[in-house]
């Protein structure tokens, strides 16, 4: 029997006035940046998920506006102690105004450095670089996410 899994993991686009919405987390022992979201339940869609991730980390309800990018390239978990592979699904995002949720200029602007600590900062698109993230397909969405804002504006 193959032991291997996949991991799905699906994350919200918040855009607001040229800016994206960013989380910094320390877990399971490292510093990481990427978008606001997690892993999906069994059991659960994906923008089920999304809904509950972003009730969970940001306490307010979002409204799916439409899927933006599927992982098309594979990758292997780092940080589960089982083989996996992470599919990430990303959605564009809306919340409403005005933000619920408290942010911070300041990256890893925890109160206290323990498993979970979680932070949120509003980030320029354009200013957008491949190595402000921490996992690759995050990467690889800075680049679509330049290239796609520079085509609207």
């Amino acid at each position: 029997m193959d032991e291997r899994r996949f991991n799905i993991r699906v994350y919200g686009l918040l855009i607001d006035e040229g800016k994206i919405l960013v989380t910094d987390e320390f877990r399971l022992g490292i510093y990481m940046t990427k978008f606001p979201g997690g892993g999906l339940k069994y059991g659960e869609g994906t923008i089920d998920c999304l809904k509950r991730e972003f009730m969970e980390e940001l306490h307010t309800e979002v409204n799916i506006l439409s899927h933006y990018y599927t992982t098309d390239f594979f990758v292997a978990s780092t940080l589960l102690p089982f083989e996996s592979q992470v599919i990430n699904v990303y959605y564009l995002a809306d919340c409403g105004k005005p933000f619920s949720f408290k942010t911070t200029d300041k990256k890893f602007d925890f109160p206290e450095i323990a498993d979970g600590a979680q932070c949120f900062r509003w980030m320029e698109i354009r200013e957008l670089k491949e190595e402000d993230f921490t996992f690759p397909i995050d990467k690889k969405m800075v680049t679509r996410l330049i290239k796609d804002f520079e085509k609207s504006n």
